[in-house]
């Protein structure tokens, strides 16, 4: 059943949205892991592969939503790196 699935993305991506705001705020990439951050999305991206493969459903919105915020995660990771060298070089 696909139900499953979609409860196990929507509890996963619960939390993104708190992420990329404590992220933005921060403005400092200390305790993030940037393995951790692509290895999610890879996993997302299987997750899409897999579905499209396997006859797109529903359930490819809710991976692409969590691919999105993780993505949006790790474009801030890479924005606060360069905001902490930068405040390290002062």
């Amino acid at each position: 059943m696909k139900i499953f699935e979609v409860i196990m993305l929507l509890c996963f991506g619960a939390a993104w949205p708190f992420s990329v705001y404590k992220s933005y705020r921060s403005r400092t990439a200390k305790g993030k892991s940037l393995i951790f951050l692509l290895a999610l999305v890879a996993g997302y991206i299987s997750g899409i592969i897999n579905n499209v493969i396997n006859g797109a459903n529903y359930v490819l919105f809710f991976y692409a939503l969590n691919l999105l915020l993780v993505s949006a995660d790790t474009a801030l990771y890479f924005r606060n790196r360069r905001l902490d060298g930068a405040a390290g070089e002062r």
